[in-house]
């Protein structure tokens, strides 16, 4: 390099310098926000405890011990559409990055060209052809052809990095998205175990009305034998009657919940109506799984919505860097090698045809800056927003983790009263008919008892229900399902 091309080279060095100093110092103000990620030490709701090993580590397989479940939660898994639909969000932003690796890089085309052209006889190009046709020699030929081929190349030399964070911020959306999955897998297979459990618990309820129809039915034909003994009157059958009727159309009802029960869980699965297989085990039998809490700091690990968001954030970070390279110089360079000649046998042949030319271009934003600088400030408010979007993020995991735990325990207690009221019910049934049939009891008094059964029963499956779907969200929120 001759002396000549190195003080040009520091010239061009020290004015790039000088003009990033200068449009730096230019940049507008931000709005900075630090993100708060402290969490309580416990759970409001369950202050005693104090565990340390959170559920959400088990794998789901292993915390539903149905196989029926299981099966229908790996067929959502593989055909679930709205999971499909998301997976295909995640190859658009692995195909992002990729596209965003290769920004840096020089960009190298290959091409070939064959064209004429006629000039007009009194044209400048035109007239300096016809000169040149009076020389001796031969004269250009009329068109003038020309064909060229050659390499072509132009690379933007990323001295500020922006290239390189807009691709690392394209990863980490990237990487975001896969925690989206992760969080719709959570949400998905609670979903469907949460249907299947209330589908289960209409099974039940089916069942209790049946034997309450069998119930009713067998005191509707006492009745009828003692109106005949001239003991009770026709008030007391149609009494009975009416509640016989009531407890059947009560079963069509409950017939037509488990029919929309069973297709949501086919619409969760992908698939069109059909029977769902389910558990023989009497349902207010199960015992639910023990879920442990562990500590709320945890939930900054294992909840794909909370990583997912510091994934936006750290691409939001990088978003500001940037937009804020959009205020320094840019520095293009371009560059072209190859052949071009009139005659294609020259083209081919001849090294005179050999062209070349290598261009730097320095450029940066001077007057009117007002896209960029816009731009800048929307960069900063998302990053903001971003950080704003985390801790509700983080706050709401913790009150759903808290709301579960008290859950569980307030209908684990439920529960427990609910099953002594069945139990004195279902004795009072005993010796309500009894008494009706010693004369010591209105059959009022009978009626009154068997709807207080029913109605407890149906309480107490409906409290198992909800004690079932309470530990399957608790395990939601404590981020199990996805691993």
């Amino acid at each position: 390099m001759n002396g000549t091309c190195k003080t040009a080279l520091k010239s061009g060095v020290t004015a790039l310098a000088v003009a990033a100093c200068c449009l730096a110092g230019c940049t507008p103000d931000l709005v900075t926000k630090q993100r708060n990620q402290q969490v309580p030490e416990v759970f409001s709701s369950a202050p005693e405890s104090k565990e340390t090993v959170s559920s959400a580590k088990i794998n789901w397989r292993e915390f539903f011990q149905d196989p029926h479940l299981i099966t229908l939660i790996e067929s959502s898994l593989a055909n679930n559409q709205e999971l499909n639909i998301f997976l295909q969000e995640i190859e658009i932003a692995k195909n992002e990055a990729t596209a965003r690796s290769g920004a840096y890089l020089p960009f190298v085309d290959l091409g070939a060209g064959a064209g004429f052209d006629k000039s007009g006889r009194y044209t400048r190009f035109g007239a300096l052809e016809a000169n040149n046709d009076l020389k001796p020699g031969k004269p250009f030929p009329e068109p003038l052809q020309n064909y060229s081929f050659g390499m072509r190349a132009s690379w933007e030399v990323d001295i500020w990095r922006r290239l390189r964070n807009a691709e690392k911020s394209a990863i980490n959306r990237f990487l975001a998205t896969q925690e989206g999955r992760n969080f719709l897998l959570t949400n998905l297979i609670a979903e469907v175990a949460n249907s299947y459990y209330e589908l289960r618990a209409l099974d039940s309820q089916l069942e209790i009305v049946e034997q309450n129809i069998d119930t009713q039915s067998n005191a509707l034909k006492m009745v009828k034998l003692q109106k005949q003994a001239a003991r009770v009157t026709e008030l007391a059958i149609r009494r009975f009657e009416a509640q016989v009727l009531k407890t059947r159309s009560l079963k069509y009802e409950i017939q037509q919940k488990i029919i929309e029960t069973e297709n949501r869980i086919n619409f969760l699965l992908g698939r069109f109506p059909q029977s769902i297989a389910r558990g023989g085990q009497a349902f207010v039998s199960g015992a639910p799984r023990v879920v442990q809490a562990g500590l709320p700091s945890q939930l900054l690990e294992n909840r794909p919505d909370i990583r997912q968001a510091e994934l936006e954030i750290a691409a939001a970070d990088l978003d500001v860097q940037v937009a804020k390279a959009a205020f320094y110089p840019s520095l293009n360079i371009s560059a072209e090698a190859g052949y071009e000649a009139y005659r294609l046998r020259d083209t081919l042949t001849s090294p005179e045809s050999l062209i070349y030319n290598l261009f730097g271009n320095l450029t940066g934003p001077f007057l009117n800056r007002r896209a960029i600088t816009a731009d800048y400030l929307n960069a900063n408010a998302k990053q903001v927003q971003a950080i704003f979007g985390y801790e509700r993020t983080v706050l709401g995991a913790f009150i759903d983790v808290s709301n579960q735990v008290s859950n569980v325990k307030n209908l684990g207690s439920s529960y427990d009263l609910r099953s002594k009221q069945v139990q004195a019910l279902t004795k009072s049934i005993e010796i309500a008919n009894v008494l009706f049939n010693a004369a010591r009891a209105d059959y009022t008094e009978v009626l009154l008892t068997q709807r207080d059964a029913l109605e407890s029963r149906f309480e107490l499956i409906e409290t198992k229900k909800r004690q079932m779907v309470a530990y399957v969200n608790l395990y939601r929120a404590l981020g199990g399902g996805w691993t």
